[in-house]
Protein backbone atom coordinates (compact mmCIF):
# COMPACT_ATOMS: atom_id res chain seq x y z
CA UNK A 1 0.00 0.00 0.00
CA UNK A 2 2.83 2.42 0.86
CA UNK A 3 4.57 1.62 -2.41
CA UNK A 4 1.39 2.32 -4.40
CA UNK A 5 0.93 5.65 -2.58
CA UNK A 6 4.51 6.63 -3.37
CA UNK A 7 4.11 5.74 -7.05
CA UNK A 8 0.87 7.74 -7.28
CA UNK A 9 2.49 10.74 -5.57
CA UNK A 10 5.46 10.64 -7.97
CA UNK A 11 3.16 10.40 -10.99
CA UNK A 12 1.12 13.36 -9.74
CA UNK A 13 4.28 15.40 -9.21
CA UNK A 14 5.58 14.51 -12.68
CA UNK A 15 2.35 15.87 -14.15
CA UNK A 16 2.81 19.25 -12.48
CA UNK A 17 4.33 22.23 -14.26
CA UNK A 18 7.82 23.32 -13.28
CA UNK A 19 6.38 26.33 -11.45
CA UNK A 20 4.04 24.12 -9.42
CA UNK A 21 6.94 21.82 -8.56
CA UNK A 22 8.96 24.85 -7.43
CA UNK A 23 6.09 26.07 -5.25
CA UNK A 24 5.77 22.63 -3.64
CA UNK A 25 9.52 22.55 -3.01
CA UNK A 26 9.43 26.02 -1.43
CA UNK A 27 6.47 24.98 0.73
CA UNK A 28 8.49 22.04 2.06
CA UNK A 29 11.47 24.32 2.70
CA UNK A 30 9.24 26.83 4.48
CA UNK A 31 8.01 24.08 6.74
CA UNK A 32 11.38 22.43 7.39
CA UNK A 33 13.43 25.64 7.29
CA UNK A 34 16.85 26.31 5.85
CA UNK A 35 20.00 27.92 7.17
CA UNK A 36 20.74 30.35 4.35
CA UNK A 37 23.50 32.89 3.99
CA UNK A 38 23.18 36.02 1.84
CA UNK A 39 26.33 37.84 0.79
CA UNK A 40 26.19 41.27 -0.85
CA UNK A 41 29.15 42.48 -2.91
CA UNK A 42 30.44 45.85 -4.11
CA UNK A 43 32.58 44.82 -7.04
CA UNK A 44 34.68 41.95 -5.75
CA UNK A 45 34.51 43.04 -2.10
CA UNK A 46 32.08 41.46 0.39
CA UNK A 47 30.26 44.35 2.10
CA UNK A 48 27.25 42.74 3.88
CA UNK A 49 26.38 39.28 5.13
CA UNK A 50 23.15 37.97 6.61
CA UNK A 51 23.03 34.52 8.22
CA UNK A 52 20.32 32.20 9.54
CA UNK A 53 17.92 33.12 6.72
CA UNK A 54 14.89 30.86 6.36
CA UNK A 55 14.00 32.03 2.85
CA UNK A 56 14.21 34.86 0.36
CA UNK A 57 10.93 36.09 -1.08
CA UNK A 58 10.21 37.89 -4.31
CA UNK A 59 8.12 40.98 -3.72
CA UNK A 60 4.72 41.27 -5.36
CA UNK A 61 2.32 44.19 -5.70
CA UNK A 62 -0.59 44.38 -3.28
CA UNK A 63 -3.03 45.69 -5.88
CA UNK A 64 -1.98 43.95 -9.09
CA UNK A 65 -0.05 40.96 -7.72
CA UNK A 66 2.71 41.65 -10.23
CA UNK A 67 6.28 40.64 -9.46
CA UNK A 68 8.47 43.48 -8.17
CA UNK A 69 12.20 43.74 -9.01
CA UNK A 70 13.49 43.10 -5.51
CA UNK A 71 13.78 40.32 -2.96
CA UNK A 72 13.42 40.48 0.80
CA UNK A 73 13.82 38.37 3.89
CA UNK A 74 14.78 38.22 7.53
CA UNK A 75 18.18 37.19 8.82
CA UNK A 76 20.86 37.96 11.36
CA UNK A 77 23.05 40.89 10.24
CA UNK A 78 26.62 39.57 10.49
CA UNK A 79 28.30 42.89 11.20
CA UNK A 80 31.82 41.48 11.53
CA UNK A 81 31.45 39.18 8.46
CA UNK A 82 32.63 36.07 10.32
CA UNK A 83 29.78 33.87 9.07
CA UNK A 84 28.02 33.20 12.38
CA UNK A 85 25.68 34.91 14.84
CA UNK A 86 27.64 36.58 17.61
CA UNK A 87 26.33 38.23 20.79
CA UNK A 88 24.77 41.57 19.91
CA UNK A 89 24.01 40.65 16.27
CA UNK A 90 20.25 40.76 15.76
CA UNK A 91 17.71 39.50 13.25
CA UNK A 92 16.75 42.23 10.78
CA UNK A 93 14.55 42.73 7.72
CA UNK A 94 16.41 43.39 4.46
CA UNK A 95 15.65 44.11 0.80
CA UNK A 96 17.88 44.10 -2.25
CA UNK A 97 17.40 44.70 -5.96
CA UNK A 98 17.38 41.78 -8.37
CA UNK A 99 18.83 43.99 -11.09
CA UNK A 100 21.62 46.00 -9.54
CA UNK A 101 22.79 44.08 -6.48
CA UNK A 102 25.53 41.50 -6.90
CA UNK A 103 24.69 38.81 -4.36
CA UNK A 104 25.14 35.14 -3.54
CA UNK A 105 22.59 33.15 -1.53
CA UNK A 106 23.47 29.66 -0.32
CA UNK A 107 22.62 27.15 2.39
CA UNK A 108 25.09 27.07 5.23
CA UNK A 109 26.23 23.44 5.63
Amino acid sequence: MKRLSLILALLALAGCTQETQNKLGRAVQNWTGTNGVLEIYAGDKLVRRFVEIDKLSTASGTQDGGVRPYRYGYGVFDSNLNGRKDPGEKKVYFEFSDYSTPYVFYENP
